[in-house]
């Protein structure tokens, strides 16, 4: 150990910036870089080098671990602020600071409850309660705290650790146990990895031989199953830049713009049934551009097609992010319909962004800078369950951009006859950062859990097409104009995630903990 060796103050710092570089190490793990078997080897070291220390400096050194994992990990925030938000550097650098430092908030919780609960002394007078304390309490209080991060002030679930495993050999156990079961296992993997420290092989054999039995099974046992029948979609990626997406004069020339991508597979040789254009594709309020839609959905329906839009919809004084659907709803072929304002067959955005679609304490924070002050940074929300879209007489459950990343809520609105899942984004905010390709490998886990193929339209990338397996079987390169065009298979059956959800792990941890509290307390009683 370092305070063996180091003075007491140098070895506090030297500890506290290798926990940073852990931390720092995880981000190797998502997307691009998918160095999945870095995650559970990050924290069986966070494990062990943190194993003797108790109160704040426990704290202190998973506050450092949790710190670079996110000053790292979401790094591309500050991209959005300083590019478009008009922040100077190094305000967004320091506000990207403040972010990373509430986030590592969560496993510092965990490190702190950790040796708090069940304390070094206790853990070391038997090897039970040792096993105990890193296969079962610490995977517990991770999950617990990794879902609250997922849901106080409205919710920042990213870089769960489970998304590590996207891409990698676990990733059909999401089936079953969702993202966050995922990190369940990761954090049980590290525990049996720092047990190895303790000289006990036994936990890591055993853990090990478990989960590849189950990763084995799994695919065995999932209910999905192909129908034999396809849908031939359409994702239109627009490619418009993002600071002029919101300008007036540029309104038309995007709309066309999207128009003029799609006209060409309404031919009879390549006719589609659905085509997908991304969030806000139609960067203003319906009542603007009445005559552009009704239009569109006259030739939508001509050429026996629907076409799904990001839109700005309006309902009084409110404003809202929406989908609609414009040409055949209910069927591949139906009497023509005139579009309607308000129609039945939208969706509306739930799950706002901070800052980018509400701004909390507005009247203190808009003065500030132009940051608060984003395009349409003042929308209300939809309500959280909602019908599936109807195109083509196909069934379709959306999330819009950052909804992507919360598995109960797409949960929620995927039923037993929706056909697709569809995410629509504009990603352009991050550049060319990791956040978009981070946002497409979460994209991909709700894949998996829900057992549906996933379609997702951006604006400049990643658009693609997933199977229920997680799999992107078609792409469109970023940064480019183009139209991605495909058949997709269609699925039916739920998956066992679909059915059970996250409620059975949440009380298996919150149990784990209980007992763990039992122990602990019988460990101090001893001591």
């Amino acid at each position: 150990m370092l305070n063996k060796l180091l003075p007491h103050s140098q070895s506090n710092l030297l500890s506290l910036i290798s926990a940073f570089a852990a931390g720092a190490s995880t981000s190797l793990s998502f997307a691009p870089y998918g160095l999945w078997l870095l995650m559970p080897i990050a924290l069986a070291f966070a494990l062990w080098q943190s194993q003797q220390l108790i109160g704040k400096h426990a704290f202190r050194y998973w506050l450092s671990f949790g710190f670079g994992t996110f000053a790292v990990g979401i790094s591309w925030v500050h991209v959005s602020m300083a590019t478009f938000g008009g922040l100077p550097l190094a305000v967004s650098l320091a506000l990207m600071a403040i972010l990373s430092l509430y986030l590592g908030l969560y496993p510092a919780l965990a490190g702190y409850l950790l040796n708090k609960i069940i304390p070094p002394q206790s853990a070391s007078s038997t090897y039970g309660v040792l096993a105990f304390k890193y296969l079962g309490l610490f995977p517990a209080l991770w999950i617990i705290t990794e879902w609250l991060r997922g849901w106080v002030l409205t919710g920042f679930p990213w870089l769960w650790v489970g998304y590590s495993q996207t891409n990698g050999p676990l990733s059909e156990l999401a089936s079953i146990i969702g993202a966050l079961g995922l990190s369940f296992v990761l954090a049980i993997i590290a525990g049996a990895v720092m047990l190895v420290t303790h000289k006990r092989l036994l936990p890591v054999i055993a853990v090990l031989s478990v989960v590849i039995i189950a990763t084995f099974i799994t695919p065995h046992i999932n209910p999905v199953t192909a129908t034999g029948k396809s849908v031939k979609v359409a994702l239109v990626q627009g490619n418009i830049a993002q600071s002029m997406k919101w300008e007036p004069e540029a309104l038309w020339p995007t709309m066309l713009k999207f128009m003029d991508l799609t006209r060409n597979h309404f031919d009879e040789q390549s006719s589609v049934d659905i085509v997908i254009w991304p969030e806000a594709a139609i960067p203003a309020p319906e009542a603007m551009v009445e005559d552009f839609l009704f239009n569109a959905n006259q030739v939508a329906n001509l050429n026996n097609t629907a076409i799904i839009t990001g839109i700005i919809s309006r309902e009084e004084h409110d404003f809202y992010n929406s989908l609609i659907v414009l040409g055949n709803h209910h069927s591949k072929q139906q009497p023509s319909a005139d579009y309607q304002i308000n129609g039945d067959n939208e969706f509306r955005k739930h799950h706002l962004l901070p800052i980018g679609e509400f701004v909390p304490f507005a009247e203190l924070l808009r003065p500030l800078a132009p940051f608060f002050n984003l395009p349409m940074s003042s929308f209300q929300r939809g309500d959280f369950i909602q019908p599936n879209l109807s195109a083509a007489g196909y069934k379709v459950a959306p999330a819009i951009c950052y909804e992507i990343v919360f598995p109960e809520q797409v949960r929620d609105n995927t039923l037993i006859d929706t056909d697709l899942l569809l995410t629509v984004s504009n990603d352009a905010w991050f550049g060319t950062s990791n956040g978009p390709l981070q946002h497409m490998e979460i994209a991909q886990m709700r894949a998996i859990e829900m057992g549906k193929p996933l379609l997702r339209a951006t604006n400049n990338g990643v658009t693609a097409i997933v199977d229920p397996y997680g799999n992107i079987i078609d792409s469109l390169p970023q940064f480019e104009t183009a139209v991605l065009v495909s058949e997709v298979a269609l699925y039916q059956g739920e998956t066992w995630f679909k059915r059970i959800g996250q409620l059975p792990l949440l009380i298996l941890c919150l149990l784990l903990i209980f007992i763990a509290i039992s122990l602990g307390y019988r460990g101090r009683r001893a001591v």
